[in-house]
Parts: structure tokens; sequence; C-alpha cells
């Protein structure tokens, strides 16, 4: 078992090296973007995997496992958000962040949407992208960490992290976006081979206890009952779980994938791959909680520990070579989405803070250096607040949940209503972003007890500023209006 995590851990740090060596492109652009050379399946596959980390392989399948398969609403939701985004967003922004000034970075893109000399929008969002991304990254130590531990209990578990980081940090820091989307690759593949073959193992190996749908489980004052019906979830749920779909319109490292693919006509082609992995990977996902729930749920669920569920069964039923590699897909979930989330707020500060303001004459060479000067810093805090265990860095991790809809809410509206509205000004991005977020977190802090996830009023609420700002405002310059018709006729 230990065997098969050398050998992917060796994979992993050997496209790093191979990047970094053989890229001979060494500029900005290439480090953040991939010099927009991305085929399709590798845009694919790595927009998918950097976008469902540990949480698709434990937090899923573990919530179905103990509350039973109305929880799969978040899901449905994520399916509905995933194709969406692919079909509405992916090729238009690709031709619009050409169109506008080349743009590397999303706070670059909207910026340069309208043609707006002012760094004020694009360091408002890149402050935002690093203190969210940090904290993101810093759960993926976490979820890392927890993998190593379960692996191998006697290692310690900052000594676990520490090693999870460090690979992370390595071919993050060499190869940068070529680097981390071969690496997804890989990794997705990894994950969507290890949610079709946990269902098969368990089926031939495991003893199916259908009683234990029908028991209730108690852990600390919650009860771990196990709802048959997917209908059986209430409207509020419903409503809750389809709106976690509205986040993908906000998510940087999900977008910037869209930036980097060679040709916007092999959008369609990496929609197909993706919007298939996305529902297959779900579907696998639910069926191993309901496979989990008829034969670990007296080793779990007493315990609290339902999240468990897929390492529990394939530590419990694959045979020891192959339960590693499933045990390196739960790694490599967490792996492909903090890799990603680390270049996205490198390229933040190095593209929209420290060549615009800090150093406006700083050559490719030093930007790159910066960029990857920042990836370590990055990685160092998150680090820290991985490893503490103190009051404040748990309310920190506590947050990360609560950053999706941040996102969304904020970024969401913005970037639809930069695509198709040409009426759109700069004063409606701001109010835009300022007022989702600002709706977002008032309704987490005052109205959490609704059941409503917060990003669905902060949605609506960016969408509805972003377009009055925008008619309250005088419509954009004729260069800006003539970019977006021309931009409009190549799709």
């Amino acid at each position: 078992m230990i065997f098969s995590f050398i050998l992917y851990f060796a994979v992993m740090l050997g496209i790093g090296l191979y990047f970094f060596f053989a890229d001979k492109d060494k500029s900005e652009k290439s480090y953040f973007l991939g010099g927009r050379k991305m085929g399709p399946w590798v845009t694919a596959m790595s927009a998918q995997a950097s976008d469902m980390s540990a949480w698709l392989l434990m937090g899923l399948p573990g919530s179905i496992m103990a509350f039973g398969f109305g929880q799969a609403w978040i899901g449905i939701g994520l399916v509905i958000g995933t194709a969406l985004n692919w079909i509405v967003v992916a090729k238009r922004l690709r031709v619009f962040s050409g169109a506008f000034g080349d743009s590397i970075t999303i706070p670059q893109y909207l910026t340069n949407r309208f043609f707006e000399k002012s760094p004020v929008l694009s360091v408002i969002c890149a402050v935002v992208f690093l203190i969210s991304f940090t904290i993101y990254v810093a759960s993926g130590f976490v979820a890392g960490a927890a993998v190593f531990t379960s692996l191998i209990p006697s290692l310690d578990t900052k000594t676990a992290m520490l090693i999870f980081a460090a690979i992370i940090i390595v071919y993050t820091f060499l190869g940068g976006f070529k680097a981390v989307c071969w690496t997804d690759m890989i990794q997705g593949t990894l994950m969507i081979a290890a949610l079709v073959a946990i269902p098969i193992i368990t089926v031939i190996q495991g003893e199916l206890d259908f009683s234990a749908l029908s028991k209730v489980y108690v852990y600390e004052g919650t009860e771990y009952s196990f709802v048959a019906s997917f209908f059986n979830a209430s409207a509020k749920d419903i409503i809750s779980g389809l709106a976690w779909g509205l986040g993908y319109f906000g998510m940087p490292h999900i977008l910037v994938r869209f930036m980097a693919i060679s040709d916007p006509s092999k959008m369609k082609r990496s929609a197909t791959v993706a919007i298939i992995w996305v529902v297959f990977s779900l579907v696998c996902a639910i069926v191993i909680a309901y496979l989990g729930r008829l034969t670990v749920s007296e080793e779990l669920l007493p315990y609290g520990n339902q999240k468990l569920v897929f390492i529990t069964l394939a530590k419990k039923y694959a045979p020891a070579a192959v339960a590693g590699l499933l045990m390196a897909a739960v790694l490599a979930a967490s792996m492909s989405t903090a890799d990603s989330q680390l270049l996205v707020a490198s390229s933040s500060f190095t593209a929209d803070i420290y060549k615009p303001i800090i150093r406006k004459n700083a050559k490719e060479k030093e930007v790159l250096w910066v960029g990857r000067l920042v990836v370590l810093v990055i990685s160092v805090v998150a680090y820290l607040i991985a490893s503490d265990t103190g009051s404040a860095a748990q309310a920190i991790m506590n947050l990360v949940e609560n950053a999706w809809g941040i996102f969304g809410a904020a970024f969401g509206p913005v970037i639809i209503f930069s695509l198709f509205y040409k009426r759109f000004t700069y004063q409606g991005a701001v109010a835009g972003i300022v007022t989702g977020a600002l709706v977002d977190i008032l309704w987490l802090v005052f109205l959490k007890g609704t059941g409503i996830y917060e990003i669905l009023p902060g949605f609506i609420a960016g969408a509805i500023a972003a377009y009055l700002g925008s008619v309250l405002s005088k419509e954009p310059n004729n260069m800006v209006q003539r970019t977006f018709e021309e931009a409009v006729k190549t799709i």
C-alpha cells in the first residue's frame, strides 16, 4: 500500500520537474496560464479535478450515508452548475479574456473588460482571492494529512501535513500552470477510477446488511437516520442544494481553465468530457454512500466518522496494492484543488498587484520568480493555519464552506454580465461584487437560521446591483462596445 503512495508522489513530482526544464517559454503567461495552449482533454479533466476536492470522496458520501439520499440535492445543484458553466460561460470567457487585453487572471480580465486604467477593482479582487484561497489551501492540507495518518497511524499529523504540502509546493513552484493541469488530469482520472472501483469491490467482497437502512445511530446528540426517498427532502433543502450550482460562475480556479484552452472551437469537446465526468463521479459517490450504509455503518456512525466511508471500504475490501491507489485518490482530490487555488492566488498577487502597482517596469523573469516566491509564502501561511489547533485557527477553517458562497455571489453575476451585456460598466461591476459579497455575508451572520444557503440571496442581490450600477452610470465608450461586438462575432 505504501509503495503505491510513493509511486503516486513520484509521478506528481516528476511532472513538475519535467515542465520546469522542458518549458522554453519562461513567461508570466506560460507560468500562470500555460500560454493558452492547453488541449481539450487536459482542460476538462483539470477543471473538474480542481473543482471536486476531497469533499467528493469523503464529505458527500459521508453525508448521504449518515442522513440519506436527500443530501444528494447538493450534488444535483453542482451538476447543473457545472453544465451551465461549460455551456454558457466557457467559450465566451476564453474569447473575451483574449480580446480584452489578453488577460491572464480574472481580476485582470474584469479591469480590461472596460479598458479601465484604475487598478482598484483588480486589487480588490486580488486581495479577496489571496485571503480566501489561502484558507482553502489550508483546508486541503488538513484533508491530505488526515488520509496520511489513516494509512500510517504512527505518523504525526503535522509531519504528514508537511509531506503533503511539500509535494504540492514543489510541482506547483517548478512547473506552474502546465504542471498543475497535467497533474490534475492524472488526479481526475485516478479519482473517477477509484469511484468506480470501490462499489464493485464492495459488492463482491462485502456483506450487505439491508437492515442498516432502518437503524438510527446517535453520536453526540445527532441522529443518523437514513431517509431512503430522494424526494423526502424539504423544499428549503432542495432550493439550497440547487443553489450550490451558482458558485461555479464565480470560481476563479475553474474559470481560469476556460481562459487557457488553445482553441475556443475545442471547448465543446471539453464541455462534453467535463459534464460526463461530473455526472458519473457524483453518481458513484452516491452509490458508495449507500453501500457504506449497508456494510460499515456499525464501524463509523456510532463514532461520527461517516466521512471515512470511502477510506474504510478501500482498506477493508481491496487488496493492499489496490487500496494504496484508492487511498491515493483521496489525496489526489485534495491536491488537485489545493494546487489550483495556490496558483490562482499567486497569479492574482503577481499580475494584479505586484506588476501594475509595486514594480511597473518589472521584467518577465522577475515577475515569474516573484510568482514562485508567492507560492511559497501562501503555502507557509496555509500550513501555519492548518497545523494550529487553537480556536482562532479553527474559526478560520470553519469559513471554508462559506467561501464558495462569497465567490459565487460576488463574482458570478459580474462574470455573466461581462460576457453578455454590452452596456455593462465598470461601476456596475464594482456594485455587483460589493453588493453580492455583502449580502452573502450578512445573510450568513443574521439569517443562517432560515436554512437557505447564503449564495442564493447574495447572487440575486449582486445581479440586481450590477444591472442598476450599469444603467445608472455612463455607457461604455466606443472602444469597449466595439471590442465586445467583435468578440461576439468570433464566437
